[in-house]
């Protein structure tokens, strides 16, 4: 399976990064292949350090203004020539995908994926990896909107919430039929 990861280029303290480790562990030993955005730096080198020391393939979607921090030991690279035209590609080579910790990057590419499904444009299981209860406010407001009357379909049917990475994992193998 395809997994494409998004989440944060930041150096994060040890309650992110080894929660993300063991998740890029659980890619890499079931022989996945991470999609991501190919920086050698912060959360997204942890992933790719784990997913490749597992086993996992790695395909990197950097874009031209960050071209000099794309890792160079990649299965596969390509450069995207803005951050619209790199989350399309992530997006058009994934079978899932999983949102981790981040800024208003993550944030911003966690938005759209969920767009996207809300209009049937993409049917990719979508997880949100709540490390730490980063996501607890974001889950609190998509229940409100839920409950509002804001989303026209199940708030189940567009996300899922797990708490760590074998959650996740499971989730996904489920949704995708992997054994």
């Amino acid at each position: 399976m395809n997994i494409c990861v998004f989440c944060s280029a930041a150096d994060l303290d040890d309650r992110y990064t080894a929660p993300a480790r063991e998740f890029a562990q659980l890619i890499g030993r079931g022989g996945h292949t991470l999609v991501w955005g190919g920086s050698d730096v912060g959360l997204m080198k942890v992933m790719a350090d784990g997913v490749q020391e597992s086993g996992g393939r790695l395909v990197g979607v950097s874009v031209e203004f960050l071209q000099e921090r794309a890792r160079g030991s990649a299965d596969e690279m390509v450069v995207a020539k803005d951050l619209a035209a790199r989350k399309a590609e992530m997006l058009a080579r994934a079978d899932a995908i999983v949102i981790m910790v981040g800024g208003t990057g993550t944030l911003d590419e966690a938005t759209e994926i969920l767009e996207l499904k809300k209009h049937n444009l993409h049917a990719k299981p979508v997880v949100l990896l709540n490390t730490a209860g980063f996501y607890d406010g974001l889950k609190e407001q998509f229940q409100r909107m839920e409950k509002e009357g804001f989303l026209p379909l199940p708030l189940t049917e567009l996300v899922f919430f797990a708490e760590d990475g074998v959650g996740a994992m499971a989730y996904l193998e489920e949704a995708r039929g992997v054994r």
